[in-house]
């Protein structure tokens, strides 16, 4: 432990993080005096009081920034192995509570399709959590449920998304979904990302098994509009090797476009080898940038053209104005 916090800076903190579900956020706690390492079961507290975690992240400097306003709880103890029992003894009363509250709901003839329930470590509460097109009033089950299971009730109506990431299954690239095994937080998914990825924009072609756009269609989204930026567009003229002609279509995996001739045939060519009106020469077309670099200041070629520029102006101003101070370089990509 000793070696890990000599690591950390002013603005830095020793931090563990947890996971309190399977592919669920990650939360940071100071690991206090405890020896944690991945795979082990900590209690730590919650808004809901105590719960029983995964460590998934070892002790590590952590930047106070990330930390959130309500800062950095310790972890209260490891978890023993009675405390392992009391988890899988939870989770057996949650499929019999599942089944209890199935009927229940039935009885009020209320529009919700149950999806999980879930007690807190010590039982003091028990959550269920419902999927429903509408907005529900559900008040009188609460109150009907409260007296069948003698604790703590509450409700809780999530998203689509958040129904698949709880049942699990497999995607229509035959792999298990990304929301139940590895993503955490949901980004923002437009058609326009299949439309810029040139994808058939049929419904079953790009919905998930929750029925809205896959999140994969944001993956490499941004790397096709860098590669768009240097590729001829749709109905734009270029020169080949063959004769002017007019795009018809963009292939971005292989760098390469058709090109329909005047004598109407259509052939495909790598971007390479033609041309077009207003094409940068490959001395003022903007350096290659890879996604791995570090977020812009690492050492790819669009870095280093945008440092060494920046180390350029900042020595042209020092010179014009020698009393003034240089601005910081490490300003991001744009």
């Amino acid at each position: 432990m000793a070696t890990v916090e000599s690591t950390a800076t002013a603005t830095q903190v020793i931090a563990v993080g947890v996971r309190f579900r399977p592919a669920g956020r990650i939360y940071f706690y100071a690991p206090a005096a405890f020896t944690l390492t991945t795979g082990t079961w900590v209690i730590a507290p919650t808004a809901k009081g105590l719960e029983a975690a995964r460590v998934v992240l070892a002790p590590r400097p952590v930047d106070v920034a990330e930390l959130g306003p309500e800062g950095l709880r310790p972890v209260s103890r490891l978890a023993t192995e009675d405390d392992l029992r009391d988890m899988l003894a939870n989770k057996a009363r949650e499929k019999d509570a599942l089944v209890r509250c199935a009927r229940r709901i039935e009885q009020h003839g209320l529009p919700m399709k149950l999806v999980e329930a879930e007690y807190t470590f010590d039982g003091s509460r028990l959550t269920f959590y419902f999927a429903s097109e509408q907005r529900v009033d559900f008040r009188g089950l609460v109150r009907d449920l409260a007296t069948v299971f003698h604790t703590r009730i509450e409700l809780r109506q999530i998203s689509a998304r958040d129904h698949a990431k709880m049942l699990g299954g497999v995607g229509p690239c035959g792999k298990t979904l990304c929301c139940s095994s590895w993503l955490t937080d949901f980004g923002v998914v437009s058609i326009k990302m299949a439309k810029e990825q040139g994808l058939p924009l049929n419904p079953g072609k790009i919905s998930g098994v929750c029925g809205r756009l896959m999140c994969c269609l944001a993956y490499e989204n941004e790397n096709y509009v860098e590669a768009k930026r240097e590729m001829p567009g749709y109905n734009e003229i270029v020169s080949t090797a063959s004769g002017p002609g007019r795009v018809v279509g963009i292939n971005v995996p292989k760098e390469a476009v058709d090109v329909m001739l005047e004598s109407g045939a259509t052939i495909r060519f790598p971007v390479k080898e033609i041309d077009w009106k207003g094409r940068e020469s490959d001395a003022a077309r903007p350096p290659t940038h890879h996604g791995n670099c570090g977020g812009g200041n690492g050492s790819c070629e669009r870095c280093r053209a945008r440092k060494a520029a920046e180390a350029a102006e900042s020595a042209g101003r020092s010179d014009a104005h020698p009393g003034a101070a240089s601005p910081p370089t490490d300003t991001p990509h744009d």
